[in-house]
């Protein structure tokens, strides 16, 4: 019987309606939310990144929004750290946490218990491996450790395990999970997810999305920063930059491109046998208390 505390996990694909569900169903438990998002970290960020509203918490305490500055360098250990201080203080408050969000690459790093370094990050080192292709950096990562265990298509964790090596670390990489977690998988048919996907571009761009990349670019945010954000703020850039010249063409190349990244997020969860994904077309709600009533009772 496990004795580690109990983690509710909401994760799947862009305009799924993830942040709603885990509104509601923290409402109902009198839960507190953390956010899995690898932008809404970042003040400033919020139309292109999704981010929740204040009238759309509903008053549910969230964490790990607005905690850093655009520009700032921010890593998945950053993530997992302060993640892993919120969780604990949800739980030191009796109260019932959930994790939410799309990154999977975050979400995986708190539920698996990623185990990593505390060194500085060399980022000199980090810029010269940034210059190689994905599968280059595995063949270096596999010459030097031939057994690893460590999914080839992982940049991320590829990446850092090299970059432990570079400082003289030779630990092969493993988990320590710190939580029990019921993981809530949350996305649609192709067809239907394609439809939410452009709604909500459109709802995003007629609030003003343009106007806030614009408002970053001119507080001084680099492109180059702004790239490296994500699919939004990546064409969006180029537009204003004039490297994609008309409005038409780029809302065209960030709706497709958003589908082709829903699709990967996809192939990223589904890897995951542990999730547990809800039926979007019935009663997602009613389906995911049962669940999370008997994770509870479970055990206790």
């Amino acid at each position: 019987m496990s004795q580690m505390p109990k983690l509710i996990v909401i994760e799947g694909t862009n305009a799924s309606g993830k942040s709603g569900l885990g509104v509601r169903l923290a409402e109902h438990y009198g839960g507190e939310i953390i956010s899995a998002d690898s932008r809404q970290v970042f003040r400033g960020l919020d139309l292109g990144s999704g981010k929740i509203t204040p009238e759309e918490m509903r008053g549910v305490p969230h964490h790990l929004i607005d905690v850093c500055d655009p520009g700032t360098f921010f890593s998945m250990h950053d993530f997992q750290r302060m993640a892993y201080e919120a969780i604990d203080g949800v739980i030191g408050r009796g109260r019932l946490p959930f994790l939410v969000g799309g990154t999977g690459l975050y979400v995986a790093s708190v539920t698996d218990g990623y185990v990593m370094s505390d060194a500085a990050p060399d980022l000199e080192y980090r810029a010269y491996l940034e210059t190689f292709t994905t599968p280059d950096l595995y063949d270096m990562l596999i010459k030097a450790i031939p057994d690893i265990d460590i999914e080839r298509n992982n940049r991320n964790r590829v990446m850092r395990v090299l970059e432990k090596l570079h400082a003289g670390d030779d630990h092969v990489p493993h988990n320590q999970p710190r939580y029990e977690c019921l993981k809530l998988g949350v996305t649609w048919d192709r067809e239907t997810l394609r439809q939410r996907i452009d709604e909500r571009l459109e709802r995003r761009l007629e609030a003003g999305m343009v106007d806030e990349v614009k408002g970053l670019m001119d507080a001084g945010v680099s492109t180059e920063f702004l790239y490296k954000l994500g699919l939004e703020y990546r064409f969006i850039s180029r537009y204003l930059t004039g490297d994609i010249p008309l409005y038409e063409d780029m809302v065209d190349l960030l709706a497709t491109a958003i589908k082709q990244f829903a699709k990967r997020q996809m192939t990223w969860f589904r890897r995951d046998k542990t999730i547990h994904w809800l039926d979007m077309t019935g009663d997602p709600f009613g389906e995911a208390v049962g669940l999370i009533d008997g994770f509870i009772e479970n055990g206790e």
